[in-house]
């Protein structure tokens, strides 16, 4: 009886202080996200108040946090969407994966982690945060913008990418040999290419036998079903979150609308105790070893990511300005840079790998919403002040009536010098 009141009093705090914190976040208009994680630290291990009698069902909670986020993911698009984007914008997402992928990698193989962890830390650097970049085109009145869809296929693709990604590293976070890891990663691989299929062939009769007027029926088959599918998936090796995240493309029409109304709340719930959990199984005292590992590498993908943007933008035909505006609006990571991170934390491959990727999107969270509202205008200031507008000569009648030109002082200085 003792137990049972001491884990309600936990959670209660719990769900309490995440309420706050992100009715915090919200007032000041950032992603609640770095808060979420800073609470887990201090209820983790080497914090100031460790848990003791709810950690195993927060785990718990984590883990459906991790189905419902990639449930809603998919819920945004269909499966025809994400066919036609990967026709048109495939460039655009090799570009996207090599000059962010990358410097993850190195760093690990650098830092002599292995290749194992170099695959993990390449997701972690990858992939962008899909909701706080959201939020940001929202907050800043950019969704009918003319480089948003330019963003948009990048997030989409990425998104795409997590059900090849997400199978090839739970293969390899098993440990299994090299024949049985190639035959994991085959069944894994079609078992998503045929989900993928059925959804883009018989998506329609999927929503029709899902959909209902009643809420509450309505909610339970599609959380019912979600849960089912990701637990055959994770048998067969497929990852959870990807089943999960295919049984959302496979919906659509009033189903979907219906199952994200719904969902929303649940999502956000279960959503927030992931990030909590995760960083329980941090300790703070491991984070400064890495912190300076972490800046570089933001600092780093925070430029690969503005570049990725920019050239994407470029290549659609977009302005100056609104390819830096993309460039800016894709640095934030989030989400599923921690659920990338928490698997090789479950495995247990590499102590530092945890704290660093929880430094790394504590700072490239915080500064993604500041990259997106600034980059352009700070880019526009500075090529300003590297090529000034040269003013026009000024023509006025001479001595004699004859049109006279006269070159302004201003031209007259900078010519034949640069900048």
């Amino acid at each position: 009886m003792h137990s049972s009141a001491m884990f309600l009093i936990e959670f209660g705090a719990i769900i309490l202080g995440l309420g706050l914190l992100g009715r915090f976040a919200g007032r000041f208009q950032f992603s609640p996200i770095p808060l979420y994680l800073l609470a887990g630290l201090a209820f983790g291990e080497g914090g100031l108040l460790p848990l003791g009698t709810s950690e195993e069902f927060v785990a718990i909670g984590a883990e459906i946090g991790v189905i419902l986020l990639l449930l809603m993911l998919g819920l945004e698009y269909t499966a025809t969407d994400l066919v036609s984007n990967l026709k048109t914008q495939y460039k655009a997402g090799l570009v996207d994966a090599a000059l962010n992928a990358l410097p993850g990698a190195a760093l690990a193989l650098l830092l002599g982690w292995g290749p194992v962890a170099a695959v993990v830390l390449a997701g972690v650097t990858w992939i962008s945060s899909s909701g706080v970049i959201a939020k940001v085109l929202g907050d800043l009145g950019r969704i009918g913008n003319r480089e948003t869809p330019v963003i948009l296929s990048i997030l989409v693709l990425e998104d795409l990418s997590m059900a090849v990604y997400l199978p090839i590293v739970t293969a390899l976070l098993a440990g299994t040999g090299l024949a049985a890891g190639s035959v994991t990663l085959a069944v894994a691989l079609a078992v998503a290419g045929l989900v993928l299929f059925v959804a883009v062939r018989y998506g329609r009769i999927i929503s029709r036998f899902v959909s209902s007027d009643d809420p509450e029926k309505l909610l339970l088959v599609v959380l019912g079903l979600t849960l089912l599918v990701a637990g055959l998936a994770q048998q067969l090796q497929v990852s959870a979150a990807v089943g999960a995240f295919l049984v959302g493309i496979a919906l659509s029409g009033e189903a979907a609308e219906g199952a994200h109304g719904l969902l929303s709340p649940l999502r956000d719930l279960f959503a927030a105790v992931f990030f909590v959990f995760f960083g329980l199984h941090t300790d703070p005292a491991s984070i400064p070893p890495v912190l300076l590992p972490a800046l570089a590498l933001a600092v780093v993908t925070a430029g690969t990511k503005i570049a990725t943007g920019y050239w994407a933008a470029g290549r659609a035909g977009i302005s100056v300005k609104g390819r830096w505006r993309a460039g800016g609006t894709l640095v934030a990571r989030g989400e599923f840079s921690i659920v990338i991170a928490g698997l090789a934390v479950t495995a247990g491959i590499e102590p530092s790998l945890g704290p660093l990727a929880t430094a790394y999107v504590l700072i490239l969270v915080v500064v993604g919403p500041l990259t997106a509202r600034y980059t352009e205008p700070v880019a526009t200031w500075f090529t300003g002040r590297r090529n000034p507008p040269t003013p026009l000569p000024i023509t006025v009648a001479g001595a004699e009536g004859a049109p006279e030109t006269i070159v302004p002082q201003a031209v007259q200085g900078h010519a034949g010098q640069p900048d």
